[in-house]
């Protein structure tokens, strides 16, 4: 069974001017166990994706299913099955200490003593909590806060763990230690993550599958090598070479950017739809001696802007 399941999922706003279409006829099918990018520019629907996935808004057209759950009427129930972690917004009691906001939440969880605090003891450990615990969460800087909202988010040992700009505004060490932690968190209990970010390292680092969307339309679901792929950005090999090879040969889909090194080093750019590294390699060790070779990816970044002015959406074929 899908961990989420939409078709045709639909919501609207009515403002003064009239109606606001956020999120359009979405098809959205996510497995257990996966890891999902959801991306999008600011206004996309992101947000309104997952206040509907959760249970706090109702679609204005079209059905959802969380962890088969349909998600408005069951909202108390689909609450002991999901975690949420907002960058910019709060689980935790601000004047409290932050161990005493685990004991509120287990407690609103109906958790036996015998369930959470063994849990909670691994959260500790593995997000690095306890020097801060007695601290109000009011002190904790950004970092210590946020490493409490995804303990506190994953103290019931949820299916699905949605984590809306979890690493905004975090230095790059603590965006390492939290990254870490979910690969962990999923490699080793199953935990579903549906990542919404600005932080495309996040989508690098965490996910094996990218959703995006434009003005509540679905543009793209597949992975980073599906959108190098659609979008049609390129891949650089750099090959060093032992001795300089004159009228150097390429396949027809590669190009010959550049020639350091008085030719012993060769830049060549490639599409992977249309060219594998390996049949690349191939063609150039067949003509002469490869000492050393360096390919790049495009950056991501690249990739995502591409989406949105590349003239085919959607799916990969």
């Amino acid at each position: 069974m899908a961990i989420i399941e939409a078709h045709g999922l639909s919501r609207d706003y009515r403002r003064r001017t009239g109606v606001l279409r956020a999120l359009d006829a979405l098809d959205l099918t996510v497995e257990p166990g996966a890891s999902i990018g959801y991306l999008g520019a600011n206004g996309s629907g992101k947000s309104t994706t997952i206040k509907m996935l959760c249970g706090i808004l109702t679609p204005t057209a079209g059905t959802i299913r969380t962890c088969g759950l349909d998600p408005v009427p069951n909202r108390r129930r689909l609450a002991r099955r999901i975690g949420v972690v907002f960058g910019q917004r709060s689980v935790l009691w601000w004047d409290l200490p932050l161990a005493d906001s685990f004991q509120i939440l287990a407690a609103m969880h109906r958790l036996p003593s015998s369930a959470w605090r063994p849990r909670f003891a691994e959260l500790v450990d593995e997000l690095a909590l306890a020097d801060f615990l007695d601290q109000p969460v009011r002190e904790l800087s950004l970092g210590q806060r946020m490493r409490g909202e995804v303990a506190a988010a994953l103290l019931h040992s949820p299916e699905l763990l949605v984590l809306d700009e979890p690493t905004i505004g975090l230095d790059v060490l603590s965006k390492g230690a939290l990254r870490d932690f979910l690969q962990r968190e999923r490699a080793e209990r199953g935990t579903t993550l549906f990542l919404t970010t600005h932080d495309l390292g996040d989508v690098q680092r965490l996910c094996d599958r990218m959703v995006i969307i434009d003005h509540g339309a679905l543009t793209f679901d597949g992975t980073a090598s599906d959108l190098a792929r659609v979008t049609g950005a390129e891949r650089v090999l750099v090959a060093d070479l032992a001795e300089p090879v004159a009228g150097l040969a390429l396949p027809p889909s590669a190009r010959l950017d550049g020639v350091q090194a008085d030719g012993r080093r060769v830049r060549i750019s490639f599409r992977p739809g249309e060219l594998s590294a390996a049949e690349l390699f191939a063609s150039l060790a067949s003509q002469a001696r490869v000492d050393d070779l360096t390919l790049t990816e495009p950056a991501i970044e690249d990739l995502v802007a591409r989406i949105y002015t590349y003239p085919s959406t959607s799916k990969p074929r």
